[in-house]
């Protein structure tokens, strides 16, 4: 069972992706604090990453950069799930080494579909 770690400031959000990657077959992580997410990732090893842009320092494109400087986290997917749907918002996303850009709102199903996809790649 693959395991997803969402991090996201906003709970209600992290509760409902929560519930639905579970309904999906997966095991999910919720991390609500950007700055706890480091240490959250290290300890469960997750692997996909969902993470929105606009949080408390790190933010989004810091954390993803982050991850990306992390061995163990250097070829994990990385999926961004935003608010922000300008060109410029997703081009700093993607170089800063996410995989993918899912701009809010967004049918859960597509989620899932990209999570799927990713994950098959990265075997």
């Amino acid at each position: 069972m693959a395991k997803i770690m969402v991090v996201d400031d906003d709970e209600e959000f992290t509760t409902l992706y929560q519930k639905y990657l579970t309904m999906a077959g997966f095991e999910a992580i919720a991390e609500n604090h950007s700055s706890m997410a480091m240490e959250v990732a290290n300890s469960a090893q997750p692997d996909l990453f969902v993470l929105d842009l606009m949080m408390p320092e790190p933010d989004g494109f810091q954390l993803c950069r982050l991850l990306r400087t992390n061995m163990n986290f250097v070829r994990t997917p990385i999926i961004i799930v935003t608010a922000l749907n300008d060109e410029d918002s997703r081009v700093v996303a993607l170089g800063a080494g996410a995989n993918d850009y899912l701009t809010k709102p967004f049918h859960i199903d597509e989620l899932k579909s990209r999570i799927n996809s990713l994950l098959e790649r990265a075997k």
